[in-house]
């Protein structure tokens, strides 16, 4: 159980720079002076799942819940 317990542990540590590295990539929200002259309708306004920036926040949301399920088992006192 101990070889389990470093293993996850391992690889919470590698989850959580991950998601650190993949929030810090991704651009901010606030759309700027685009929406003013309506270029947020552009063709990458209507793909952006399947963009760059998609794929980013696909992953993020990967990461955070595999962070949780991490946090969660090693937190549960089985490993003690």
């Amino acid at each position: 159980m101990e070889i389990l317990k470093i293993v996850l542990t391992i690889i919470f540590v590698i989850d959580c720079i991950a998601l650190s590295a993949i929030i810090l990539l991704q651009e901010g929200k606030s759309a700027g002076l685009g929406t003013i002259s309506g270029a947020a309708d552009s063709y990458w306004g209507q793909n952006k799942g399947r963009s760059m920036e998609g794929a980013l926040v696909k992953s993020t949301k990967f990461l955070a819940v595999l962070f949780l399920a991490l946090a969660l088992v090693l937190n549960l006192g089985v490993f003690n």
